[in-house]
């Protein structure tokens, strides 16, 4: 069995020194006039270039690029597609962050690339970090997308056709299904899907399901056209615990689960295992106390050999944006230290 240590989203975008305030900085002078969008461009580039260097000193072999460019995981995507405007800022889900509700003035479509760019970018910086022997040929970095349930539950309709929640996750599935397909063509080999707000809505599973597959389908096109996509499927922001099994037997190939919300949870896919290789959220992403590695490593051992696929993903439950940049960093380091302990039982 494999375990492979990553990274789950964003990372935060400041810090304490002067160096790490460069992109809040830039920003508050774009909003008086004294900077350009080229600037903007610059200070994300460089601090997206820093969450990157981050990663790799504390061990991390799967990396995000920190979502360092996007304002919100909601209206980040939404923004750029056809058809869709941005209204008021609402509370994303319980934390203390907000995003910008999209209001889909016609069918949602994709104009041009998503975040293909951003992935080219970061795929660039991660290549040019030197890498030591023993990381030779292990390290890599994947995509995200928001899903498509999760911007259409967050998302209001001023067309009468898309008033229904169906209607609007189709649309954004059918919308974010090339971005998929370009996204493998431009090399990612892992390409996350995140779906927090399935958890707090059971009941809208037919919605969500019929959603997924058409990211699923659009996956099986990529790997026709040669390439072999991961498609990862992440939920947090609750107990997965009552849609476990559905979550399961969904036809992706990475299962991402928040194993912070419960911990009968926890031992409900120890018991039960699961067929797909999971990404293990024992790290609490919003939470700032340091878990005990050797703990953390009894749980992995726990439900290790009952993953499918012969591999699995250790990391946090969900990004580290909602934390202190030396706090972030502290969990990162964490992962090593627990993969140790494992190894060494």
């Amino acid at each position: 069995m494999t375990l492979i240590l990553s990274s789950t989203g964003g990372f935060p975008r400041t810090g304490e020194t002067h160096e790490l305030q460069v992109l809040s900085r830039t920003i508050q002078l774009m909003e008086r006039g004294e900077r350009t969008s080229a600037d903007l461009a610059d200070a994300e580039n460089y601090i997206t270039r820093l969450a990157i260097e981050e990663q790799a000193r504390a061990g991390v072999e799967l990396f995000t690029d920190g979502q360092v460019r996007w304002q919100d995981p909601i209206s980040h995507i939404a923004a750029k597609m056809e058809g869709v405007k941005l209204d008021g800022r609402q509370r994303y889900f319980d934390t203390e962050f907000q995003y910008r509700q999209p209001v889909l003035t016609a069918r949602p479509k994709r104009k041009g690339p998503l975040i293909v760019e951003e992935f080219h970018f970061a795929r660039n910086a991660l290549g040019q970090l030197p890498t030591t022997s023993d990381k030779a040929g292990r390290l890599s970095i994947k995509a995200i997308l928001t899903g498509p349930y999760t911007l259409a539950k967050l998302s209001s309709a001023e067309d009468p056709a898309m008033q229904t929640l169906e209607a609007r996750a189709m649309a954004f599935a059918e919308a974010l299904g090339p971005e998929v397909v370009a996204l493998a063509d431009t090399g990612a080999e892992f390409i996350q899907i995140d779906e927090p707000a399935i958890l707090r809505s059971p009941q809208d599973w037919p919605v969500f399901q019929q959603a997924m597959d058409v990211l699923t389908r659009s996956r099986q096109e990529a790997t026709r056209g040669g390439r072999r996509p991961q498609l990862a499927l992440y939920v947090y922001f609750g107990d997965a615990a009552p849609l476990y099994q559905k979550l399961a037997s969904l036809n992706v190939d990475v299962l991402g689960l928040d194993f912070t919300y419960s911990a009968r949870f926890f031992e409900q896919v120890a018991a039960q295992g699961s067929p797909l290789p999971l990404a293990l959220g024992l790290l609490n992403g919003r939470n700032a106390q340091l878990e005990d590695p050797a703990a953390i490593a009894r749980q992995v051992e726990k439900v290790l050999h009952r993953v499918g696929g012969a591999r699995a993903y250790l990391g946090p439950s969900c990004g580290l944006e909602f934390l202190p940049r030396e706090v972030a960093i502290a969990k990162l380091q964490l992962l090593p230290r627990i993969r140790a302990a494992v190894r060494g039982a």
